[in-house]
């Protein structure tokens, strides 16, 4: 890795244009409507506009039987606050041309006013997605890290901002989505989890670059199988575990 470079979303306040293309050119105009916001909560689940982090019935984290759970060889992250609204202006993690033989290519963005390090988030964005737990063993595909143009793009955006690259998805501030070639992780969630995975910061951010990445490889949303065995990743695991258990990997 080099740094880290800007791209600026112009016209955050008004919508979807102006925009600098370079981010928008293959987004939300045309999107599949892949997220983590359904329009209308399934029977059981609460309303996609309750609070993440204040759903009823989930003061207690689940136990985790998972075998797979990832070991901690990196420092637990540490909950940090996140502004609501932010510049719309977003500082790529650089790096190396990809090779040709990756299948996939994508870049990793932090807006401007969130408090990750695009580096950082990179390093955690490329081990998720270059683990053998995940999409490049289920989807047999590779996918590689660039800092110029790409295939799709991992924004990490304060909550406004989320919701206006998910629109016309209701992510209310509090949900993360993909949209057409946009895979928009909301800052809150990267910041606070949710309360099945309380304590488990970094395991549910493995969860979320593997569930909304999932989206853009083409999986949609499916249910927990039984009660007690692992959610599958595509789960909408942010609003609950529904009986299942933690789970951040597709290949279990």
């Amino acid at each position: 890795m080099r740094g880290v470079g800007i791209l600026a979303v112009a016209g955050l306040a008004t919508g979807f244009g102006p925009v600098v293309p370079e981010l928008l050119d293959r987004g939300p105009s045309t999107v599949a409507r892949d997220t983590d916001a359904p329009s209308a909560a399934p029977s059981g689940e609460p309303a996609p506009d309750a609070p993440a982090d204040a759903l009823p019935g989930r003061d207690a984290p689940s136990p985790s039987t998972t075998p797979a759970e990832e070991p901690e060889a990196e420092p637990a992250p540490r909950p940090r606050r996140v502004p609501a609204t932010g510049s719309g202006v977003f500082r790529v993690a650089l790096a190396a041309e990809a090779p040709a033989d990756a299948d996939l290519t994508y870049t990793v963005e932090v807006e401007e006013g969130v408090p990750f390090s695009p580096r950082a988030t990179a390093r955690t964005v490329d081990r998720v997605l270059g683990d053998p737990r995940g999409w490049r063993t289920t989807a047999g595909l590779e996918l590689r890290r660039t800092g110029e143009a790409s295939d799709f793009r991992v924004l990490v955006a304060t909550p406004a901002t989320t919701d206006l690259l998910c629109a016309p998805l209701a992510t209310n501030g509090e949900v993360s989505c993909r949209n057409g070639d946009l895979v928009v992780l909301n800052a809150k969630r990267w910041a606070l989890g949710v309360p099945d995975y309380r304590g488990h910061l970094r395991q549910y951010r493995t969860y979320l670059v593997n569930h909304e990445v999932g989206h853009r490889l083409g999986y949609g949303h499916v249910e927990c199988s039984a009660p007690g065995s692992p959610a599958p990743v595509m789960q909408q695991q942010t609003y609950g575990l529904d009986g299942c258990t933690r789970n951040a990997w597709p290949t279990t």
